[in-house]
Formats: C-alpha cells, structure tokens, sequence
C-alpha cells in the first residue's frame, strides 16, 4: 500500500504512527478492496506521499476523499489522470487558476506535476467505495489527523489550503504561528455559483508567499 513511499516518508509514518496502527490499517484497507470496488488503485493509495518528497513539501492541498466513480482516482487530491474528462471541481479550479494568473486553462487533469514540486494533494480519506462518497473517512481519520498535526509540528513555513468547510476542520491541527494557512470556499459548483471560490487568488498567493520566503514558485501550468 505504501511500498512506493521513500525512506524519509517510512520513518516519518512510523515515527508518528506505531507499527501495530499502520499493520490494522492496512488490513482494513485490504479488506474493503477485497470485499467492494474501490477507489483508487489499492497501489495508488500513497500516492500523494510517492510523488512529493518530504523534504521537498511547501504547501498542503486538504481535499475530503477519492473521487468515487471508475478511472478518475489516482491517489492525489482533486487529481484524475490526463485525457480523464474533468471533474466540475477540478473544472473551477483550472478556471479560477487560469484567470488568477493569466494563463491559459489547462485541459489535462494530472495534478502530478505540481506534486512532484511540493504540493502535497492529501485527501483526509485515501480511499473510497465506489458510489459511496465519505465511505472510508472513518477508516482513515487518525491517520490523516495525525500527519497533517505531524507536519505541523516538524515543519516550518508551510502553506496550508484549506478549500470549503470541511478542510477547514482541520485548520485546529496547524500551528498557525509558524505556517500560512489560505481558506476558501470549495470548488464544487454549489459552492462556486454562490461566489464562495472564483476570485479567491489563492494561487498567486501562494507564489507571493514563496517568492518571499526566498523559495521557488510553483509552476502551475500542466499541459
């Protein structure tokens, strides 16, 4: 399940998490696969931790779960793989990048590159049933609880975003006198018809917050 995690990343779940916790995690995890159709590729679960290095995080994108019908779920918050329609978030996201920085609006869904640049794009829930959103938060609420309130703690200068209320929950678990936190409403097209996401800026707002701090600027564009 997290075979792919480098060796930093091991050492920072087992620091965090017991041995016994991670073992009956998985076992849980295997068994819904096993049982029920789920989301994503049981191989794909860590794949935020896979493609951002921990020593390389700046920023935490908190989404809820997995999307939750075939083909979309690849292990990355709001993510689906390229030539994967689009999702309405994922849609308002690009809309909203596009027109905060004037490029133009990326038609390729695969948020790999900008993990691969230190966005973490951490679901609360690594896992999901098919057709069944939400069904798996139970199952991984300590743990996520517990890296988000870890990075916290072990890190510094981070930005976290906190898109709609639910991610916003979890802005109790960050230390907000040594990290940025940028909340919002979420992208979803409930929340963003009512005016509750476009014009928040958030991504030349993370730039500006880097290119501050004397990092480098995320390069957002995709396709």
């Amino acid at each position: 399940m997290y075979g792919d995690c480098s060796k930093k990343w091991m050492e920072f779940f087992h620091k965090n998490y017991s041995e016994k916790e991670l073992l009956a995690l998985k076992n849980t995890v295997l068994a819904s696969f096993e049982k029920e159709e789920c989301y994503p590729p049981f191989s794909q679960i860590f794949n935020a931790f896979h493609l951002c290095e921990y020593d390389n995080i700046r920023l935490v994108i908190i989404g809820q779960d997995p999307y939750h019908a075939p083909n979309q779920a690849q292990g990355l918050a709001f993510s689906v793989p390229n030539k994967v329609a689009l999702p309405p978030s994922l849609k308002n996201i690009f809309i909203e990048l596009s027109t905060d920085l004037h490029i133009t609006k990326p038609t390729n869904g695969d948020l790999s590159n900008w993990a691969k640049q230190g966005v973490l794009l951490l679901n609360t829930a690594l896992s999901v049933q098919k057709s069944k959103p939400g069904s798996h938060l139970k199952i991984w609420n300590s743990f996520t609880k517990t890296i988000i309130k870890a990075l916290s703690k072990e890190k510094s200068k981070l930005i976290f975003i906190l898109w709609g209320g639910f991610a916003q929950k979890y802005e109790i678990l960050i230390d907000t006198s040594k990290h940025y936190v940028l909340k919002t409403g979420h992208p979803s097209p409930l929340s963003a018809n009512r005016g509750y996401w476009f014009g928040n800026k958030h991504f030349s707002k993370i730039n500006a917050i880097l290119h501050k701090n004397g990092d480098k600027e995320i390069n957002w564009i995709l396709d």
